[in-house]
Formats: structure tokens, sequence, C-alpha cells
């Protein structure tokens, strides 16, 4: 496959680096993407088309380059190379792993994540946009051709950043992806920015957990020729989410959109209605969207609420909302009851007290950090029936038992699980339910 550029060449960077191209990794709409080597080491040199390589091209990357990348899951620009001569310029940013895998591939179900990794890749996109958009950035295009993740682990990568601009300021000609893009944008009535990147991370968050297109209904199905027109009319003029509550229209069809249906009842109430209200109200109203940081906390709890069925091993997600209703939780594989364990509640932050379960830091601190844990679940070595928490954090806890007598609970000592009793963790207390 023929490039631009000739395997061998030597391009000089603005910083002096030079990098020698050694293949054609694959081409897009801007320009083609290739494998390069500095000093032993691999990167990714996007060099654009001439059509593309425009003056206000080269000024969103200096900017880029000098702000430096909001958060390590993006495949920033981090070194430019402007050819004395020539029609066209490009950027270096960090090789793509080949282990990681694109969200086409999740929705042809080439990779089957756990329930785990997929809310952790989820978590993380998230929190990867968060950082951006607490930046002062917008994204521009979230969709599924930018998105890769460890199907391991859940850790992922954001590519295509050249595109990235001022929140609000018009400097780039992207305005998204069809299907992705915010109603305001697909009716021209406004540009990329925050507001229209919450909608397509809302899309995005919708596909990776029901593996369908929240907008994609009976009236989709209707749809003889998906044409601009019919398009315009599905995402912009008259959306319709496919389970609002007040509009049954549009309906997932059975036989073309029956992963909505399943995966609709497999997630809990919390996540339904964060759903729910940004593909209803948040459709006509950009200023009442789920925001990042409403997401995280509902992801967080996701993962901190997966249950294993004892009959068949399926992860099962504990819905608050069932216990408050009195509903068992029934194994969505094998129909059988999954008894809830204990769970330590700690304001909005909810952890399932499962064997070997992590307490992680963002439910103590809410600093969305879901790697660094600060306690395990264990059993006591003398009588195994008996189950606590291990403080693997750095601080004292303190055990304040029902009757108000109070434990200093040090690094490395465990904290027993009982009804009633809670555990201060200085800024917060948490409550064994």
């Amino acid at each position: 496959m023929d490039g631009l550029l000739k395997t061998g060449t030597i391009l000089t960077s603005e910083s002096g680096n030079k990098y020698s191209i050694q293949k054609l990794l694959g081409a897009g709409g801007q320009g083609e993407v290739y494998d390069v080597e500095s000093s032993g080491q691999h990167y990714a040199l996007k060099w654009y088309f001439k059509r593309s390589a425009t003056t206000d091209q080269k000024k969103i990357l200096d900017k880029l380059v000098s702000a430096g990348s909001p958060d390590a899951s993006f495949l920033w620009p981090e070194d430019l190379i402007y050819p004395a001569k020539g029609d066209s310029f490009g950027y270096i940013m960090a090789l793509r792993p080949k282990n990681y895998k694109s969200i086409v591939d999740l929705m042809k179900r080439k990779v089957d994540p756990s329930f785990y990794v997929l809310c952790r890749a989820a978590f993380n996109f998230t929190k990867g946009y968060l950082k951006l958009h607490e930046m002062g950035h917008s994204y521009r295009d979230i969709s599924f051709g930018n998105m890769f993740f460890n199907p391991d682990n859940g850790d992922v990568l954001i590519c295509d950043n050249d595109n990235v601009s001022v929140n609000g300021k018009d400097d780039s000609g992207v305005l998204g992806t069809p299907g992705f893009m915010a109603p305001e944008i697909v009716l021209g009535k406004a540009k990329p920015s925050r507001n229209t990147d919450l909608h397509s991370l809302a899309v995005l968050l919708f596909y990776m957990f029901m593996v369908n297109h929240p907008l994609n209904g009976r009236l989709e199905a209707n749809i003889k020729c998906m044409d601009i027109l019919a398009m315009e009319r599905l995402y912009g003029t008259d959306p319709v989410f496919i389970f609002d509550p007040d509009d049954t229209r549009n309906r997932p069809v059975p036989g073309i959109h029956d992963n909505a249906e399943i995966y609709w009842k497999i997630f809990p109430q919390e996540i339904r209605d964060l759903f729910t209200k940004v593909f209803t109200v948040g459709l006509k109203t950009p200023a009442k969207r789920v925001v990042e940081r409403q997401w995280l906390e509902a992801i967080a709890n996701l993962m901190n609420g997966i249950m294993i069925c004892p009959h068949c091993g399926a992860e099962v997600f504990y819905d608050a909302a069932k216990e408050q209703n009195g509903e068992a939780h029934i194994c969505w594989n094998c129909s059988h009851t999954v008894t809830v364990p204990a769970k330590l509640v700690i304001d909005k932050n909810r952890v399932v007290l499962s064997a070997g379960a992590k307490l992680k830091s963002h439910c103590i601190y809410n600093n969305f950090d879901m790697d660094t844990s600060v306690g395990t679940v264990v059993q006591n070595p003398k009588n195994p029936s008996l189950w606590g928490i291990r403080n693997e954090d750095k601080v004292n806890w303190t055990y304040e038992k029902v009757d108000g007598t109070q434990i200093p609970v040090a690094p490395g000592r465990t904290a027993g699980i009982a009804p009633g009793v809670k555990i201060h963790f200085g800024s917060c207390t948490g409550e064994f339910r």
C-alpha cells in the first residue's frame, strides 16, 4: 500500500527530533498515519492531505502541543513536523498498541469483555472527556472511530485529537459524526461545544451498554431510505428516545433492536434514569444534559455493585431501586435469585461487599480514582464466618459500633462487617447495611 511518504524518508520535527518513515498504517478523511521511528522508539505520524493542511489546522496543532495532554488516555499531538518546503505537514503522537480494540469491534462482538471491564472502559472514556472539558476544550467528534480500549482491563485510548478546540470557538470545520451529533448541530443551530460533546458521550455510552443507538427504534425501522432528510428528522427535528416513558412511538422492534431490550433490563435503575434524562429533556435543552461527574458517580457504583451469580458465574448488577421496592435480584443468565451481600454506603457511593471486593479511593475521597484500592474484603482466618475490610489506606480509620464505642483501625488492621456499624474515614462516614 503506497502513501504520500516513502519508507525510509527522514523528517525533522520542530523540536529537532528526526523521524524515519517505517510503514503506512492507514488513511482517513484528513490524511495518512505512519509508523515512524526515532532514537529506537516507535511513534505514529499523522500526515495531512494537501486539502486538509490548512493554516487553521496548523494553528490548532500549535495550541494543542503547547497546552499538553489532559490525560494519559489521549493520543495527543506531541511534536510537529512543518517542512520548509512542501504542501503538507504532520504531527507525532504515541503509537496505539495492537491489543487495543475499537468500539466497532465491541459492536460486532469481535471482543467480549466482562461487564466490569466494559464499565471500566466507559468510566475511563468519561473521565478523559471530563479532564479535556476542564481544560476549556471540546472534542467535537466523539464517535466509534476515535475510541479504543483494552478488552482485558478497560484501559482506553482516545485518538484523532487534532480537531480539539477551545470550547465555543469555531476554528475547526469538524461538526461531528452522523448519529452522534447533538440535535442542535444536526439542525444547524449550534456549533460543537462541551454541551454537544455531552450528547455524543451519552450516545457512545448507550451503544457500549445497550449495543444499540438510543434513537433507533420503530421510527428508524420504518425508514425506507436513510437519506439526509431522514437522518435530519430522526436525529434533529423529531428525535425520540427508544425508552421514552411518555412517547412510545419509537420503541425497539423485536428482531431488529433485541439488544436494547435485553440490556436495558440488565442495568440498574440509576443508569436507566440518566439515559432517560439525557435523551428526553436533554434532547431539547442542552443545559440539562447529564454531565461527566454524574456519569462517573453512576458508573463507579456499577463497578462497585457487581455480584457473581453462585449458580452460573454471571455478573449481576446490584440495583438499589430493586432493594428499596423489595424486589429480588434475578440473574439475567440463569434466572436464579442472587442474594445481595452486605453493603458499605458512603454518601452517594455504594460498595457491595462480596469476597475479595475492593474499596477504591473514589469511594472515600470522591476523586474518581477507581484504580487505587484503599481496602479489601477479607475473611477472619480464625473464624471464616466473619468478614471485614482490611485498611490498605495510609491513614487510620475509626470504627464505630452500634452502641457508639469507637475503635481506631490502623493501616493493615481489619474493620469487622456488621449491620449498623460505621467507619469514619476522616472526611466522610460509611455505614454497613
